[in-house]
């Protein structure tokens, strides 16, 4: 199995276009030991050649552009993207849609919950069904094991996390199961198992158990502390209120993560206000420490 990291950053990216905290002005000044991120996204390919897109966010172009494996220039439109797989119906996982509609009809996997968000409060099924054909909906059942076609050593494994679902959601302020799920990719081939969530807010003892059994974790560090964005000035929500559990502290994910003793540990969907984006900051040194890796754009990952 092939993982590519298209994406590594939370809503908005990193610099943040409107944001001038300590690590959005200090990159852009060349002040900072920084990467620039674009909004979070995977590609996923059992031969390195046809790629699952997991999350399709407004940087999508780029992101692609910069991903030479997804253009194999076969022919004279040519993609190696087949399909797209969405953990939720944020904005920053589901807006790249639009970008890929001349490449339409493209199957798209969600649970029914993703499927009434993106026909409803954002209505993007309907929009594409003017190109092309438009999406091809492909259901997920939160609770079942799928595969999908020309990807025969991959199974998928569904799991409902806590989360939010997205402001114009009508579960909004009522979590159903689906609104927000996380993944085990399993290489039927190699036998290794990857454990993806970008989007995660609590580890429970059955998450805790599938990290330990993966080979590779990729779970969502979008905050050190729960309440960094009110810290900084630049939000008044905290971390659970937006699904999101943040790193440090007896709670934090970093305490979870010391546990796995065989498992590579990766951050991803990090918010433009955490300090591990500075290469230099004492936090950054903490995961090193701690064996924490924090995912670049244009990672990759072999299992």
């Amino acid at each position: 199995m092939y993982i590519h990291v298209l994406g590594s950053a939370a809503g908005g990216g990193f610099p943040q276009w409107n944001c001038n905290c300590a690590n959005c002005h200090g990159v852009r000044q060349g002040t900072i030991d920084a990467k620039t991120r674009t909004q979070s996204s995977i590609a996923i390919s059992e031969n390195g050649v046809d790629w699952i897109l997991f999350n399709a966010s407004p940087d999508i172009r780029q992101q692609l552009f910069d991903f030479k494996a997804a253009q194999p220039a076969r022919q004279l439109r040519d993609t190696g993207i087949t399909n797209v797989v969405l953990m939720d119906s944020q904005l920053d996982h589901t807006t790249g849609l639009l970008t890929l509609r001349e490449g339409c009809p493209i199957p798209v996997w969600c649970t029914d919950m993703v499927y009434q968000d993106l026909t409803t409060g954002f209505p993007i099924f309907n929009m594409l069904k003017h190109w092309n054909g438009g999406l091809q909906y492909h259901q997920i059942d939160p609770k079942q094991t799928f595969n999908i076609e020309g990807f025969s050593n991959l199974e998928l494994t569904p799991l409902v996390i806590r989360s939010s679902a997205p402001p114009y959601s009508p579960h909004r302020n009522d979590p159903h199961d689906g609104d927000n799920i996380a993944l085990i990719v399993k290489d039927l081939k190699t036998k290794k198992q990857l454990f993806y969530a970008p989007g995660l807010g609590k580890i429970d003892d059955d998450i805790m158990q599938i990290m330990k059994a993966s080979d590779c974790v990729m779970i969502d560090g979008t905050l050190w502390t729960d309440n960094e964005m009110q810290e900084c000035g630049v939000g008044t929500k905290t971390g659970q209120d937006m699904g999101h559990l943040h790193i440090s502290g007896e709670d934090g994910s970093l305490h979870y993560l010391d546990q796995l003793e065989n498992t590579r540990k990766i951050l991803i969907h990090i918010n433009n206000t955490n300090p591990i984006l500075n290469e230099q900051s004492e936090q950054a040194a903490q995961l090193k420490q701690h064996g924490v890796e924090v995912a670049f754009d244009g990672m990759q990952i072999e299992l």
